[in-house]
């Protein structure tokens, strides 16, 4: 297996998201034309999980969607390189953290389905681990934004 995803679980029902999100997972990387064998974290988490996670890791105290922690600094179009990590079958690319909650509320908001939205929230994370950024509202959040359409269609998950 060339795209290693690891999903932990913790809140009751997953809603059908899990094996949507690893496929996500996967695709991305082989749109990102990643060709190392890369490993990937995902836990699925309840509102107060991800908002602890959220004031821990990063000082904001606040229920969000997604959270994406990176392993490496990677910029976009950068390939990881595996020395750093020898004698391991797969380098690790970092984790994400995904509220099955806010995903299932943002689905309902904006019309599709809780799966295109577990799909979106894994492809936007993986994103992140790859070094693509959305903080500002020039050229790296559109071609951030592109990307993720890019794989949610080759996955027939379009809005």
């Amino acid at each position: 297996m060339k795209y290693k995803v690891t999903v932990t679980k913790h809140v009751p029902s997953s809603g059908g998201c899990i094996r949507l999100i690893k496929k996500a997972v996967r695709r991305t990387l082989t749109e990102e034309k990643i060709e190392r064998r890369c490993a990937v974290g995902v836990l699925i988490a309840g509102p107060e999980e991800i908002r602890l996670l959220n004031v821990q890791m990063r000082g904001v105290d606040s229920v969000t969607d997604v959270l994406s922690f990176p392993a490496l600094e990677l910029l976009p179009g950068q390939q990881p390189e595996p020395d750093v990590y020898e004698g391991s079958r797969y380098i690790y690319l970092g984790d994400m953290a995904i509220n099955l909650e806010r995903a299932a509320e943002q689905a309902e908001q904006y019309g599709h389905s809780l799966q295109r939205e577990c799909a979106y929230l894994a492809v936007h994370s993986v994103l992140h681990l790859l070094g693509y950024d959305h903080m500002d509202e020039g050229e790296e959040k559109r071609r951030m934004r592109s990307r993720e359409e890019a794989v949610l269609s080759s996955m027939s998950l379009t809005r």
